[in-house]
This record gives structure tokens, sequence and C-alpha cells, in this order.
């Protein structure tokens, strides 16, 4: 079985990309790190620790120092692959992220977002 390229990309390379596809629908890079801190544990030293690092994908989730518990709300379609279905627990975790981030520049609250 292979692993996909995400898995070995620096998530330093992934990050701005979250903060332009936010920023470019009016929401800010703080909304953005919010986010990630939400789902993943990170405080914001910790999520910038990550990005200076440049620990990869795999390694960022791997460290991260709890996977909110609520994550499992989080439903919907990511690239035309429904999150909830995803098989892969690193890809789960990726397209859980991927799906807040969506939701953030659609415009939808940060309560919804944050399933509070």
């Amino acid at each position: 079985m292979s692993t996909h390229k995400i898995f070995a990309m620096p998530f330093s390379r992934v990050y701005p990309m979250y903060v332009q596809k936010a920023e470019r629908k009016d929401r800010t890079k703080d909304e953005v790190d919010r986010i990630i801190c939400w789902l993943t544990g990170y405080d914001k030293a910790g999520l910038q620790q990550q990005i200076e690092k440049e620990n990869d994908v795999s390694t960022f989730f791997a460290q991260a120092p709890t996977i909110h518990p609520n994550c499992i709300l989080i439903k919907g379609v990511v690239c035309g692959v429904r999150v909830e279905e995803v098989e892969d627990p690193l890809m789960q975790k990726i397209r859980y992220l991927d799906k807040l981030i969506d939701e953030l520049a659609k415009g939808k609250a940060m309560e919804k977002i944050l399933r509070q």
C-alpha cells in the first residue's frame, strides 16, 4: 500500500495555503490558527514551533497533543470524499482540517465550525 504524498509534505508548506484560502474570503490567519489549535490541541506556540521545525504532515498530527473529541461531528465532502468515511486515520485528520478550513472560507460562524 502506497502512502500519500501529503503525509511527507512539510506542514509549513500546507499551512500558508490554508491561510490564503481563508484570507481570500475575508477571514483571518487567527481564525485559521484557532481552528488548527481546536482540532489538534496545539497552543499557538506549539503550532508555531511545528511550522518552524518544518515537520511533515504525518509528524504534525502524530505529535498533536490531542485530537478534539468533537471531530467526529465533522461531516461532509472534501475533494469528492466524505470525511466521515475516510478509512486511514491520518488522512481522515487531514480531511477534517480541510473541511474546517472550507467551512471558514464559506463564511460559517466559528461556533459552528468548532462544533460548539
